[in-house]
């Protein structure tokens, strides 16, 4: 050690005339140990790794560089020990020298020996923490035992597990430039004697003022044509970047200083050549996790202080110019070349496209992306929320005030459910509650913040009724960050789930998000469909537009065409858009759109007219454009009529009846059909009662259908008298459920799953597994969110093989059962 630490080794293998790196002593100084990683283009691309330890730089040579990856044990060759002067060379090493390439300065920073340096070096096993701007947190060398006539000291680089360690992200990848000159290798080779090359970074002015941000406002649709900018909407904390001549300071939101919070982004931003800058962006976590959101994988990010990740989307003021008035276009592409050089894993340019909307948000939905922001193109920036900013989120989620919690009945958890809020016109509004979302560590912070909090009385205004009768009450200054699918009529969150506690807001300025609608004349397209009146409110109270209506069966229309395309249907249609101005229609028109084809049937009174059919999915939007809100399909489909396809049971409950007896005889309806070896499926059908289906093989003709439902209709009235009834008459059905075979005549229609119906609120029919039924209230359940939920899972109708039919057998084996 004592011959190394004299640099013997390193001055006898260099001539001094010939190569620029220094010649140096031995020089021991105060303060915390330095280490610097030098990228090295030589024989053989490399990098070389040094530790400051007793007045040298200990050295290692590791063939692929480090990685991040505790897996990777990367090989480290010992090298012999560098002068401390060599820590700041940048430069050419001339051809023919030792070591003869380029040198750039990949990383430096200070790190910590975790055992005893010289005894680690004496063991073969040195760990350390590193404090660089690349590499940080624990890290180890182990010695490998050497091979016989091998004299190289071999030695591994190895990551160790914390909460820098990552398996997928490639370090020497992600960065190429030099922290000190933000040059490449390239760049450094054709300077000077590996001086900087170009011009010195510009002075540096005041640094620019904070401004209010722009905002987006929610709408439903993404806007069309190529007049918009459209960009992913990051799951983050917005934040501006003011550069200059005090360096970098990180704003969120609301003007507070976070610039201590955002490891690394403030690092890279001070390389910028620029007099000043104030950038607009978002902060995100470097490694969104498999499951979870970003937002709350950020959390976890800034609370271990974590390297995080800047995307920069506007530019407002560069150079001592305020460049707010210049169009949106100008302001990005002046960002993107100003990031250029520095553009790495701490800070990125946010790509945008032009026009394409509607693909741009499909890409996002399906990669499970939040949503994204359409910008309108050749708007000025403006500190306030406007409609030249529009957000379309994939699902709803805004912040809410945390208000009190719900006591929990289990010792290991400190609370049931949060109490929610929203502030309107000064008042704390409740909104509902929220219990799941929250991992261990989670539920401590919040019990933690919650101590010192408490008070007597509740502090929501306004909807005092619908408050839990047992609760804690919270002084209103915490903000929770929650996903849920919808606010009900009443205002209430729906299938609501912490994401995590925001704060970069306000509990004042917490409001309830509503999406702007279009205006009430104004056209937007849907799948390629114009819907003329598109912000026309068809359902009062819960806010669902025509609009609304045609994004629906837009996104239903797959389901939609298994079950109700290529077969007689017929419309209710509200052309005005009053739910009690509408009409059905089962015959084709003039003037209808061509999505929507037709067929010629022959009547029971032996005419033939004109009966619609939707023979691709676009046709359900244009029938939406229509003013359709329910679609009524025939039991059979286009290509045979005079074989039905399936068999409902319409059962429909007397008015005092509850749901429960509804489901009872959907069950025990099952249980005949399961005895006669036919499957069925129920239906929620948004009105009182449930549908059981029962998909057939196409055999049996529209007489022996509808002979089979009539007697087990029957048989059920027979049976239980009191409970159910075959007959329409309304007096009959007194307290019990009418069992409505009638469905199964040619020319009769039964609504479509999937269909939305003319009822409050927008509820849609949607098909169930049996062991569903019993978890489900109401038949009317399913909101148009609900039901879009269920489109990405399976379809039970489509589980259900179409193998049997309405044979002889089967009608001989009812016979039996029902001893007929």
């Amino acid at each position: 050690m004592a011959a190394r630490a004299q640099l013997k080794d390193y001055n006898a293998r260099r001539d001094f005339r010939r190569t620029p790196e220094p010649k140096g002593d031995v020089k021991r100084r105060k303060g915390k140990p330095v280490f610097v990683v030098q990228k090295h283009d030589a024989r053989r691309l490399h990098y070389d790794f040094r530790l400051e330890h007793n007045g040298v730089l200990l050295s290692w040579a590791v063939t692929k560089g480090p990685s991040l990856d505790p897996s990777d044990k990367r090989l480290a060759v010992r090298t012999e020990d560098h002068p401390m002067e060599y820590a700041g060379f940048e430069g050419v090493i001339p051809k023919g020298e030792y070591g003869g390439g380029t040198v750039m300065v990949w990383d430096k920073g200070t790190w910590e020996p975790v055992t005893d340096p010289d005894e680690g070096l004496e063991e073969g096993h040195l760990k350390f923490t590193l404090h660089g701007e690349r590499m940080k947190g624990r890290w180890v060398l182990v010695r490998m035992k050497p091979k016989d006539g091998e004299k190289r000291e071999n030695w591994l680089l190895i990551k160790e597990k914390d909460e820098f360690a990552s398996g997928d992200e490639d370090l020497t990848g992600n960065y190429d430039t030099s922290i000190e000159t933000d040059r490449t290798l390239a760049d450094i080779a054709e300077g000077e004697d590996g001086k900087r090359k170009g011009k010195p970074r510009a002075k540096r002015l005041a640094n620019p003022d904070f401004i209010e941000p722009q905002l987006a406002t929610l709408v439903d649709d993404v806007p069309s044509g190529g007049g918009w900018l459209h960009e992913v909407k990051f799951d983050g904390y917005r934040a501006l970047a003011s550069i200059g001549k005090s360096g970098v300071v990180m704003y969120s939101r609301s003007g507070l200083d976070w610039t201590d919070r955002f490891a690394g982004v403030p690092e890279a931003l001070d390389r910028l050549d620029c007099r000043n800058a104030l950038i607009d962006g978002e902060i995100i976590s470097l490694h969104p996790p498999e499951t979870g959101s970003g937002f709350s994988a950020l959390q976890s990010d800034l609370e271990a202080g974590r390297p995080v990740r800047f995307m920069a989307f506007d530019l407002m003021v560069l150079d001592g110019k305020d460049l707010r008035d210049q169009p949106i276009e100008a302001r990005k592409d002046k960002l993107k070349r100003l990031l250029g050089p520095v553009s790495g894993n701490s800070v990125r340019f946010s790509e945008h496209v032009t026009g394409n909307g509607r693909h741009v948000y499909d890409r996002v939905a399906a990669a499970g992306g939040e949503g994204i922001i359409s910008k309108k193109a050749g708007s000025k920036y403006q500190s306030t929320r406007t409609r030249t900013w529009r957000k379309i989120k994939v699902t709803s989620r805004q912040e809410f005030v945390i208000g009190g919690y719900s006591p929990s009945s289990s010792r290991s958890r400190p609370f049931a459910s949060l109490l929610l809020g929203t502030y309107e016109d000064g008042k704390l509004v409740y909104r509902g509650r929220v219990g799941t979302g929250f991992g261990e560590d989670k539920l401590d912070e919040l019990a933690s913040l919650f101590k010192g909090r408490e008070r007597k009385t509740p502090p929501f205004d306004g909807n005092t009724a619908d408050l839990p009768g047992k609760a804690q009450w919270l002084r209103p200054d915490l903000v929770a960050e929650v996903d849920f699918s919808e606010f009900t009529a009443q205002g209430m969150v729906r299938h609501a789930v912490f994401v995590g506690l925001r704060q970069d807001k306000d509990a004042k300025d917490v409001t309830r998000e509503r999406k702007q609608t279009p205006d009430k004349d104004e056209t937007v397209k849907v799948a390629g469909i114009s819907i003329s009146h598109a912000g026309r409110v068809v359902f009062e109270g819960a806010g669902i537009t025509k609009a609304d209506v045609a994004r629906y069966y837009d996104a239903a229309g797959d389901r939609l065409m298994n079950e109700a395309g290529n077969r007689p249907v017929s419309l209710l249609r509200c052309p005005s858009g009053a739910l009690e101005d509408c009409f059905f229609q089962k015959h084709a028109g003039k003037g209808f759109p061509d999505e929507i084809g037709s067929m010629e049937i022959e009547e029971a009174s032996g005419e033939v007219a004109d009966y619609m059919v939707i023979r691709d999915k676009a046709g359900f939007v244009a029938a939406a454009q229509m003013g359709t809100i329910e679609f009524h399909i025939w039991g059979a489909q286009a290509d045979d009529l005079e074989r039905p396809d399936r068999v409902v049971f319409d059962l429909d409950p007397d008015e005092d009846l509850g749901f429960d007896a509804v489901k009872q005889a959907a069950t025990e309806l099952r249980g005949l059909l399961d005895e006669l070896g036919l499957e069925s499926v129920p239906m929620v059908t948004g009105g009182k009662g449930i549908h059981v289906i029962v998909p057939l093989r196409r055999g049996a003709g529209w007489e022996t259908v509808k002979l089979f439902a009539r007697t087990v209709a029957s048989h059920f009235a027979d049976q239980k008298p009191d409970r159910y009834v075959a007959t329409m008459s309304k007096a009959r059905r007194k307290g019990r459920v009418f069992i409505d075979w009638l469905r199964n005549e040619r020319g009769a229609t039964a609504v479509a799953p999937y269909s939305i119906r003319n009822r409050k609120g927008a509820p849609a029919a949607v098909p169930l597994d049996w062991a569903e039924l019993d978890e489900v209230s109401a038949a009317n359940g399913f909101s148009l969110a609900d039901a879009r939920e269920r489109l990405r899972s399976g379809c039970p109708l489509e589980a259900v093989s179409r193998t049997r039919t309405i044979s002889n057998a089967v009608v001989s084996k009812l016979d039996k059962l029902t001893g007929e």
